[in-house]
């Protein structure tokens, strides 16, 4: 369907009938002209000039369309770049995040897989157990892992089990809560 929203959105595919119904104008004009040289009937010729009038209307409605579809296309181009160049920015935010915290994710990804030891998680539960830390939906799992979502979710009860946690927000917090402590604790002055 996208596809199809291109093509009507694209200017060339109105501008090639908008220069045919141009072209069948100047033609009815001629003929027109020719009818009222040879003293045709005056409803034949009013008949053309009906047919010609249409010609220019419909040339109008289109070309009006396509200005207007070029004006969408001028807006949709400058918000395409504003996403972009913010599309940059974040990734360049990301890239500094993890530059500035490389050796402190690296040591998070080694006390998870001590956790996952402790907790005896197969190499099995313990891959489901990340992925569902990151966030990923069960049915995308089962695809990434090329299993069962059954399967998945079988796994992620028993890393559940193991660790004594009621599910992915408390598999979650488990990991993250001592993450989110501020920098700077609070002081007694702040308290009271």
């Amino acid at each position: 369907m996208l596809q199809d929203e291109e093509e009507v959105l694209r200017p060339s595919v109105l501008a090639v009938p908008a220069v045919l119904l141009v072209v069948v104008t100047v033609l009815i004009a001629g003929d027109v002209v020719s009818d009222l040289r040879a003293g045709s009937p005056v409803q034949h010729v009013l008949l053309e000039a009906t047919s010609m009038a249409l010609a220019v209307a419909g040339a109008l409605f289109l070309w009006l369309r396509l200005r207007a579809l070029r004006r969408r296309a001028t807006v949709l181009d400058a918000r395409l770049t504003r996403v972009r160049t913010e599309l940059d920015r974040a990734r360049e935010d990301l890239d500094r995040f993890r530059t500035e915290s490389g050796e402190a994710m690296r040591g998070l990804a080694a006390a998870i897989d001590r956790q996952f030891e402790r907790w005896s998680l197969s190499s099995a539960e313990a891959e489901v157990a990340l992925l569902l830390l990151k966030g990923l939906p069960t049915k995308q799992i089962a695809e990434v892992r090329e299993t069962s979502e059954r399967t998945v979710r079988q796994q992620a009860l028993a890393v559940y089990r193991k660790a004594g946690l009621g599910g992915r927000a408390e598999l979650a917090a488990f990991f993250l809560e001592d993450l989110l402590l501020p920098a700077h604790p609070p002081s007694a002055i702040d308290a009271g």
